[in-house]
């Protein structure tokens, strides 16, 4: 048998990530004392040193594979206190296996959270997408959060040039924030936070009242994309500590293209 993978490589590159995507399993986080229940999608990686040809293909499966669905498997039969804290205890289960200087791990999924409708204060049950990464390179640890809200928003150039009468349309916005594994953050106070920037929040569940209760608000507040992309950056700059990225798109009613405002910080 050789063991070709181990023979130096042509073009001797250190590959940084190298691993399994698209790894489905279960997930409980207990996050100050409320128990979610997620089924999210993993992606697990390594590098691979430049004097390595490449992985074994066999051990891409028996090893890589298995070994980050154990730890998967075995970690989440617990309940952890966060996703970026699962992420960490599974890189910590890998280190044991593969040697490496660099490993990440990222996780997508649903977060579900109730909202009470504007008027008629019934319960609507909403889930926003979120991604949390952990990157650990030696003993240096930094992670990633990421929500995606759904809101609305109305025009303030057409409601000043049509008598008050302007068109509307749904608003898609990205927060993102990169920093310090230590550094506190709820995905629900990033979900929050970007929800309250829109002209008005988007429900699954209106009554009429609720309908009118939305149009009222968003005539009430009409915003540019602009205006969304500089409230959400302005209100994270103030409540999180770390590189921040805002993304919002809005996709015009009236319009056959979208637009799309976009800072960092």
């Amino acid at each position: 048998m050789f063991e070709t993978q181990e023979e130096i490589p042509e073009i001797r590159e250190r590959l940084h990530r190298v691993g399994i995507t698209n790894l489905r399993t279960i997930a409980r986080i207990n996050w100050k004392g409320k128990l979610y229940t997620f089924i999210p999608t993993f992606e697990i990686t390594i590098d691979v040193p430049e004097e390595k040809k490449g992985i074994h293909m066999s051990r891409l499966v028996e090893s890589i594979t298995e070994t980050m669905s154990e730890a998967v498997e075995e970690e989440v039969k617990e309940a952890h206190t966060s996703l970026e804290e699962l992420g960490l205890a599974i890189i910590h289960r890998l280190e044991q296996k593969h040697p490496h200087k660099r490993a990440e791990i990222w996780v997508k999924t649903q977060l579900i959270m109730e909202r009470q409708t504007p008027a008629s204060k019934k319960v609507s049950l909403e889930a926003y997408d979120v991604e949390v990464g952990v990157i650990k390179e030696l003993k240096n640890v930094e992670k990633v959060l990421k929500v995606t809200v759904i809101g609305n928003t109305a025009c303030p150039h057409a409601m000043a040039n049509n008598q008050g009468k302007t068109h509307i349309q749904r608003a898609i916005a990205t927060l993102e924030i990169r920093t310090n594994y230590g550094e506190e953050i709820a995905l629900e106070d990033m979900i929050d936070l970007v929800e309250s920037s829109f002209s008005s929040p988007t429900y699954t569940l209106l009554k009429t009242i609720d309908e009118n209760a939305v149009v009222q608000n968003m005539y009430s507040n009409p915003k540019f994309v602009e205006d969304v992309a500089r409230e959400i950056i302005f209100k994270a700059k103030q409540k999180f500590k770390g590189r921040i990225h805002v993304k919002v798109v809005s996709h015009e009613s009236i319009h056959r293209h979208d637009v799309i405002a976009e800072t960092w910080y």
